[in-house]
């Protein structure tokens, strides 16, 4: 995918800047340039959903703070006791804390993984509506190409080509 860019990209500014006036003039492509995160920062849904994601992403590092805490406190005991305790009673506690353990970090895990999840499900239901926004002003304004912003593929854009403000603009119209 980045070759492909980078070539479109190559072909772009070899258009753009090439000395033979006619082959110029003949290929110049209409572009546009937009900050797609910029346009999802002012979106309701994703504010709400990044909200959401905060207090759930806070709950549960509070959740896996407290289990560490806990875990901590029995293993320091464990250290403490250890040396009054049998062989077999050192073992047993040994794979019991060993065990706590990994549940912990398997918790920890699959509370990250719910995270992940649920910002690809918003990310889902966010790119869609992006998408259309970003097509309906670049054909109002007759581009040819929009590029991203973040896709770190834009050197430099004159002000006018970038379209972020008029895609924010029709997000919150609605459109």
């Amino acid at each position: 995918m980045k070759n492909v860019l980078f070539a479109i990209f190559t072909l772009i500014v070899l258009t753009l800047f090439s000395n033979d006036s006619a082959f110029s003039q003949a290929t110049r492509l209409p572009i546009g340039i937009v900050d797609v995160e910029a346009v999802v920062k002012e979106m309701p849904e994703a504010i709400a959903a990044d909200k959401e994601l905060t207090d759930l992403s806070n709950l549960y590092r509070d959740t896996i703070a407290e289990k560490r805490t806990a875990f901590e406190t029995k293993l320091q005991n464990y250290q403490k006791q250890k040396g009054t305790m049998s062989a077999s009673s050192v073992q047993a506690e040994e794979e019991k804390l060993l065990k706590e353990q990994q549940e912990l970090n398997e918790y920890q895990q699959a509370k990250q993984d719910e995270i992940n999840r649920l910002r690809e499900k918003y990310l889902d239901s966010i790119r869609p509506k992006v998408k259309t926004a970003i097509e309906t002003i670049a054909k109002r304004e007759k581009l040819s190409l929009v590029l991203a912003k973040e896709a770190a593929v834009v050197i430099w854009s004159e002000d006018k080509l970038d379209i972020t403000f008029d895609v924010i603009a029709l997000m919150k119209k609605g459109g």
